[in-house]
């Protein structure tokens, strides 16, 4: 006898890859909590702490670790990228800067 209901594959067993990047997706958000000062070192950063997050978020056991680290690092991106957006603006008009003139 044959059933007509589809046969759905079972789940891909994870390799424990993913807890990792996950647990790498929140490190790289904590520290980008420090790092978005320095735009060059905050932006890659955070931008690698969000694809680390997007990869570990696919474990089930480590999914609340990589939302965290996804937006710890979001945060961090963000804040890098107001940072050099107000550094260029004030290079580029001469405001903001510190003289050195004594």
């Amino acid at each position: 006898m044959e059933s007509n209901q589809p046969v759905s594959p079972s789940p891909a067993p994870t390799s424990g890859n993913e807890r990792m990047m996950a647990i790498g997706s929140l490190v790289l958000g904590v520290i980008n909590l420090c790092a978005w000062f320095l735009p060059i070192c905050g932006i890659p950063l955070s931008i690698a702490g969000v694809v680390l997050g997007y990869f570990g978020i696919k474990d089930v056991s480590s999914k609340n670790l990589a939302i965290a680290g996804i937006a710890l690092s979001a945060l961090g991106l963000l804040a890098g990228c107001i940072n050099a957006a107000l550094g260029a603006y004030w290079a580029a008009t001469g405001q903001g800067g510190f003289d050195f003139n004594f």
